[in-house]
């Protein structure tokens, strides 16, 4: 069967991994300039991002879902997103408590620092998620639309690896323009609820003592997110309602951020920065 990806799709996949570029910068730029910022945070938020979700998340992904225990896992959409929301929030949120426990100790002073953090953890995540995936897509389209998509077949012998080549051949040449721009929306949302939950452990460490449950709550929130998108995308049609859920989530999340902030710090324009990143 020939496929033939629309124009206007590839256009929005270039702009969607334009934007996996942007965004992270626009961040660093917007908090330092605006806020006085350290920029040492926003690169340990990028670096620990890398090491806690890339790296070690992954390791324990092998390992788990490799495992008899594993396929019964994914094998449930519901144990799955459980599984997933649990480990992401686990690694990610005990990677920031980590980092602001150690590395980040002599920043805990100024507490928009903890925004920059959040911006460097979440801007890296944007950029490994629409620049790498988009580009793949683009590359994959182009093949496509010149007929050189035969050299991906060739020589493949496996039919389930067939089937798998041309799925995403016609997911490429089905989807609707407009639905590559998700992403961008979609990870929007992500960059502020990593502001809120870099928000929570801040103060967990900064203060300790009763502050210190705010570190299981970002675990908790961060599980629950992960896990509502996964079961929505599974049983709900229109990824544009999922995104609307997830912007409700978001903006709970950010409510809960602004409480913590206004209770334990005396900067309180904090609902100012998470509403100016939102709109963004």
């Amino acid at each position: 069967m020939d496929y033939s990806v629309p124009t206007l799709s590839i256009v929005f996949m270039s702009v969607s991994a334009l934007t996996g570029i942007v965004l992270p910068i626009a961040l660093l730029i917007f908090f330092r300039k605006k806020h006085k910022t350290g920029i040492k945070p926003f690169f340990i938020g990028c670096a620990t991002f890398i090491v806690s979700a890339l790296i070690i998340e992954r390791i324990f992904h092998s390992i788990i879902l490799n495992s008899d225990i594993g396929k019964m896992i994914q094998g449930n959409i519901w144990l799955y997103g459980i599984y997933g929301g649990l480990m992401a929030g686990l690694f990610e949120e005990t990677g920031r408590f980590i980092a602001f426990k150690t590395v980040l100790k002599k920043e805990i002073i100024n507490d928009k620092n903890a925004l920059m953090y959040g911006a460097g953890h979440g801007g890296v995540e944007v950029f490994f998620i629409l620049v790498f995936s988009m580009i793949s897509n683009i590359v994959m389209s182009i093949m496509i639309n010149t007929g050189a998509a035969t050299q991906l077949t060739t020589g493949i012998t496996n039919e389930a690896q067939l089937q798998a080549i041309n799925k995403t051949f016609e997911l490429l040449s089905t989807t609707p323009s407009g639905d590559f721009l998700m992403s961008i929306v979609e990870r929007i949302a992500a960059v502020a609820i990593h502001l809120s939950l870099s928000i929570l452990v801040w103060f967990a460490v900064k203060k300790g003592g009763k502050c210190l449950r705010l570190y299981p709550l970002a675990i908790f929130l961060h599980a629950l997110v992960d896990f509502a998108v996964v079961v929505l995308a599974r049983y709900v049609p229109s990824m544009w309602l999922v995104l609307a859920v997830l912007y409700v989530i978001t903006a709970c999340f950010a409510a809960i951020a602004v409480k913590v902030w206004k209770i334990h710090s005396t900067d309180n324009d904090i609902e100012e920065n998470i509403t100016n990143v939102e709109a963004e």
